[in-house]
């Protein structure tokens, strides 16, 4: 493929799970070798930023420790204390390198960091010391910390693997603000459809059924009507051909036939003595073969055309174990303590059929409250209970339940060992989790593949209580749209907590509990 990022240009990379998005950004930065081919900068030394889609928190690296690394000041730190050694040694080469990783450092911003690191994370309400162990932090606070990093890079090119991922409304109105104001090129993996909306102005799809990659000028939406124009044409185009050649084949066979009965005409009547009525048949047997000929060379002479490949396609339904009691779950004057964040008094009840969407910022507690509702977490006060007959599915935002180290599929067999082995293979195969899936240790799977995990085990043992917690997250867009069509005729309640705000607008819900500051408020 061929593939230019020029200053200012927001590119979207988009595509199924597995196609090979994170693959493609990491060979853009230089992380893996390309097998074929170049990838160039210009100039030589222009700084490229490649930010993961799961920020690796090293162990006992601080907040501080944490920004420098992603901005990519510890390395440029690093290469301009070597050569400032080198230069303090005498070493030759060192004076007329030193100018170089000096621009370099300051380029990335590393004279004013900590100053501009203090001053972000204060915007972004991050409100501990930057000498904070990364592994001490939230959820919700790390993942302020991985925009913190974003909004103080001053990279020339930004690669950036699922941006959106964990953060909340307001963070992602920072992340777009960001991301539309920048010089730089960037390239953007994505299924917020929203984010790239508004942010992309060309996209790049990789093609998994089609094995193409394809690039569309214009922003996301116009991506999409082109893409489905294009897919039409594609059709249309196939469709076209092989009647064509259905046709002709068709045309060719029967005067092949009529050759073939001429031929046998003309020996059964061998003995006649009719040379003119020889002469006739065996000039009208070879006119038809003739014909036939010429029939095939037009075939041969079409420009052949492939048929679309059928794009594999999710089919999901979540199923629903017999109805609970009245009451699903309920919270009276509930406290819950972990460490400085206190959540409540908290008074709410969940009812059979309820269908809740709870939003609120990072580090808000809306987590807390789930795991409050389900009897997860211990109550400072008050007192919490499930209702009879609840048999909660469950999505967490961790997606922990596939971390181990057994293989998929015996870790899968083991949460519902009702199931043949068979028919847990043939399950995850429909999830897109097929035999090189199946056999890795679950950790190893990417964040995308271990939701997909998730998903499948909601529709392998029924559910009256479903519980999503960022399911959104790490999912391609069909999965996306599976899910929320699956959602649609799911008949049981639900608790969705998500800041997609297309799955928010497209997902019917009967309630809203805003969670901030500790409390839970109903709209």
């Amino acid at each position: 493929m061929n593939l230019v990022i020029a200053p200012g240009d927001v590119i979207g990379l988009v595509g199924a799970n597995g196609a090979g998005k994170s693959t493609l950004l990491r060979t853009l930065a230089g992380l893996i070798p390309a097998e074929g081919g170049k990838v160039s900068t210009s100039p030589v030394a222009a700084s490229i930023g490649y930010l993961a889609q799961e920020p690796e928190r090293l162990d006992g690296e601080t907040l501080r420790g944490f920004l420098a690394r992603r901005t990519g000041v510890t390395e440029a730190q690093r290469a301009l204390d070597q050569v400032t050694q080198a230069l303090t040694d005498g070493e030759s080469g060192a004076e007329e390198d030193y100018p170089a990783f000096l621009e370099r450092w300051l380029e990335l911003g590393g004279a004013d960091l900590d100053e501009r690191a203090g001053e972000v994370a204060a915007d972004l309400g991050l409100d501990v010391s930057l000498d904070q162990p990364m592994n001490g932090l939230s959820g919700g606070q790390a993942a302020r910390a991985g925009l913190a990093s974003l909004l103080l890079s001053r990279y020339d090119i930004f690669l950036l693997d699922e941006p959106t991922n964990d953060l909340d409304l307001d963070g992602l109105d920072r992340l777009e603000r960001f991301v539309s104001g920048l010089r730089a090129g960037t390239v953007i993996v994505s299924h917020d459809r929203e984010f790239l909306t508004r942010t992309v102005t060309s996209v790049v799809e990789l093609d998994l059924a089609q094995q193409q990659v394809r690039a569309y000028g214009g922003g996301y939406e116009s991506y999409l009507e082109e893409r489905e124009v294009a897919r039409r044409h594609a059709r249309a185009d196939y469709d076209e051909y092989a009647n064509t050649v259905s046709s002709l084949t068709a045309r060719a066979r029967a005067q092949r036939a009529w050759m073939e009965k001429g031929v046998k005409n003309a020996r059964r009547k061998a003995g006649d003595n009719d040379k003119l009525g020889r002469k006739f048949r065996s000039e009208a047997t070879e006119k038809q073969a003739a014909k036939a000929r010429q029939t095939e060379r037009l075939i041969e002479r079409l420009d052949v055309v492939e048929e679309p490949r059928k794009e594999w396609e999710l089919r999901m339904e979540i199923a629903a174990a017999p109805r609970s009691g009245a009451v699903v779950a309920s919270l009276t004057g509930a406290v819950v303590r972990r460490g400085s964040f206190t959540l409540g008094p908290v008074h709410v009840q969940i009812d059979w059929a309820d269908r809740v969407a709870i939003t609120g910022p990072n580090g808000a507690g809306k987590s807390t409250l789930l795991a409050a509702l389900l009897g997860r977490v211990e109550l400072a006060d008050g007192h919490g209970a499930l209702g009879s007959g609840v048999v909660v599915g469950e999505v967490d935002q961790a997606r922990n339940r596939f971390l181990g180290d057994e293989q998929l599929v015996d870790a899968f067999a083991a949460e519902v060992p009702e199931m043949a082995p068979a028919d847990v293979r043939t399950l995850l195969a429909k999830f897109g989790l097929k035999a090189p899936h199946v056999i890795r240790p679950a950790a190893t799977l990417s964040p995308g593949e271990r939701t997909r995990a998730a998903l499948a085990l909601l529709q392998a043992r029924g559910v009256n209580l479903l519980v999503l917690d960022e399911p959104t997250n790490h999912l391609d867009l069909p999965a996306i749209e599976q899910l929320e069509s699956a959602l649609a005729t799911y008949p049981g309640t639900l608790l969705l907590v998500t800041h997609d705000r297309r799955m928010i607008d497209a997902v019917e819900t009967t309630r809203r509990l805003v969670v901030g500051h500790g409390k839970v408020a109903e709209l």
